[in-house]
C-alpha cells in the first residue's frame, strides 16, 4: 500500500509539470474510450507528454495513475499486480510509459485486459515494438495501436513560436489554399529553423545536439538489438550502416556492396535497414508493387527527418537531400508515397519533382498530373508549390 502511495505521489508530481497549452496532432485522433491503447514512436517525439496531457485535460487525477516501466518498483513487482491493486482502490485509468522496458509486457497487458474490464490502460512503447509477433498475437486483437512521428512544421510553429495555423489536406495544398490560409511573416526563415532542429519537441532544451546524439546511440545500442532479438555486437554494424546512409542519402541501395562493407549477408542487411526504419533513424522509399501501405521494393533510402540530417552531417546537409527528406517525412504521415517513373515521388497517381527555386517543368512534362515542389519560395502558383506548404498536413 505504501509503495502504491509513492507511485501516486510521483504521478501527481509529473502531472504538475505537464503543460497542456500545446498538444500533438495525435491527441485528437485517438479514440480514448478504448480499453487498451498503445502509442508507438521513436525516442524523443513526445509520447510520454501525450499520456500526461490526457490525464491532466480529461481525467480525475484521483482515478488515474501514471507509471514508467524503468522505475525500480518493477524490479520486484508485477505490472498485473499493480493494476489489480489500483483497480481495487477505485482506479479507472492506468498509464504505462515505456512498456518495452518491462520483460513480460505483452502477457501481462493481455491479463489486465481480460481480467480487469473495469480498468482502461494506455501505454507507450518503442517504435520497434511489434505486437503482431509470435506470442503477442492475442494482444494485437485487443490493443488499438497508434504510430506517432515528430513535429510537423505546423506543430513547430505553434509549439515554439505561438503561431497557430490550420491543418491543410494534400488536396488543399495542391489547390494553392496555402497562399490564403497560412499567414506567416518570414516563413522561409522559420522553415530553416524547423529543418535544423524542429522535428523534436525537446529542441527547446539546452544541449539539443548532444541529447539527439544520445537518442541515436541508445536506439542503435539498446532498442534495435534488444527488441529485434539481435546480438548486441550488431550495434557496431548498425552504426556503420547509419554512417553509410547519412553520407550517401538519398541513394538506391546496393545490397551486395553494403553487405560486404558490413561483413554481413544481404538478408540480414535488409533486416537491419527495416529495424532502423521502424526505429525512426532512416526512411525507405518503395515502389508501388506492394500495394497500399504494403512493403514494395526499396528504391531509395533516406535519413528519417531533416533534424537528424543536420546532426549526422555535422550541420551541413546536402540541400537536395534535405528537401527530399522533408517532403517524404511529412507526406508519409498522411499518404502512401512511392517512387515515380518520371520524377522524385508519386502519390495517388500524382507525381512530384522536388528542387530549388529555379527547378523547371522538364521532369514532369510527361506526367498526367505533375507538381514542382520548390524550396526557397513563399507562394504557390500554377503547379508550383512551396516546399514548406507541405508542413501543414498534420
Amino acid at each position: 500500500m505504501e509503495e502504491l502511495n509513492e507511485l501516486f505521489e510521483q504521478s501527481l508530481f509529473m502531472l504538475s509539470l505537464t503543460d497542456t497549452a500545446f498538444v500533438r496532432y495525435l491527441y485528437d485522433k485517438i479514440d480514448w474510450d478504448n480499453r487498451l491503447i498503445g502509442i508507438k514512436g521513436a525516442r524523443g517525439i513526445g509520447k510520454t507528454t501525450l499520456l500526461l496531457q490526457r490525464m491532466k485535460k480529461a481525467l480525475d487525477p484521483q482515478t488515474a495513475l501514471f507509471v514508467t516501466c524503468d522505475h525500480f518498483y518493477f524490479s520486484n513487482h508485477r505490472l498485473f499486480d499493480l493494476a489489480t491493486s489500483f483497480a481495487k482502490q477505485g482506479g479507472k485509468y492506468l498509464f504505462v510509459d515505456e512498456i518495452h522496458k518491462y520483460k513480460d509486457w505483452s502477457k501481462e497487458l493481455k491479463m489486465i485486459y481480460d481480467l480487469r474490464p473495469d480498468l482502461n490502460v494506455m501505454f507507450t512503447g518503442s517504435s520497434v515494438l511489434d505486437i503482431d509477433k509470435g506470442e503477442q498475437d492475442d494482444l494485437s486483437r485487443r490493443a488499438i495501436m497508434y504510430d506517432m512521428q515528430g513535429l510537423s512544421f505546423r506543430e513547430y510553429l505553434d509549439m515554439f513560436h505561438g503561431i497557430a495555423t490550420p491543418v491543410l489536406s494534400l488536396d488543399e495544398v495542391l489547390a494553392l489554399r496555402g497562399n490564403e490560409a497560412i499567414h506567416i511573416e518570414y516563413p522561409l526563415q522559420l522553415f530553416l529553423q524547423y529543418l535544423q532542429s524542429g522535428y523534436y519537441p525537446f529542441a527547446k532544451e539546452r544541449d539539443f545536439r548532444l541529447r539527439l546524439m544520445q537518442i541515436v546511440e541508445k536506439t542503435i545500442e539498446n532498442d534495435i538489438p534488444y527488441y529485434a532479438g539481435l546480438n548486441v555486437a550488431t550495434a557496431r554494424k548498425l552504426k556503420h550502416l547509419l554512417m553509410i546512409v547519412s553520407q550517401s542519402a538519398p541513394f538506391k541501395p546496393n545490397y551486395q556492396s553494403i553487405s560486404q562493407m558490413l561483413d554481413t549477408t544481404r538478408l540480414l542487411l535488409k533486416d537491419y535497414m527495416y529495424y532502423m526504419e521502424k526505429a525512426g533513424l532512416i526512411g525507405q522509399l518503395r515502389d508501388d508493387t506492394g500495394g497500399i501501405r504494403a512493403l514494395g521494393k526499396v528504391e531509395k533510402v533516406y535519413i528519417d527527418n531533416p533534424s537528424l540530417c543536420y546532426l549526422l552531417a555535422d550541420g551541413k546537409p546536402e540541400s537536395g537531400n534535405l528537401r527530399e527528406t522533408f517532403f517524404y517525412n511529412q507526406l508519409r504521415q498522411v499518404s502512401n508515397v512511392t517512387t515515380s517513373k518520371v520524377s522524385d515521388f508519386e502519390i495517388d497517381g500524382r507525381t512530384f519533382e522536388v528542387g530549388g527555386k529555379s527547378k523547371g517543368q522538364k521532369q514532369i512534362k510527361q506526367a498526367t498530373e505533375g507538381y514542382v515542389v520548390k524550396a526557397d519560395t513563399e507562394f504557390a502558383y500554377g503547379n508550383n508549390i512551396p516546399l514548406w506548404h507541405f508542413g501543414f498536413l498534420y
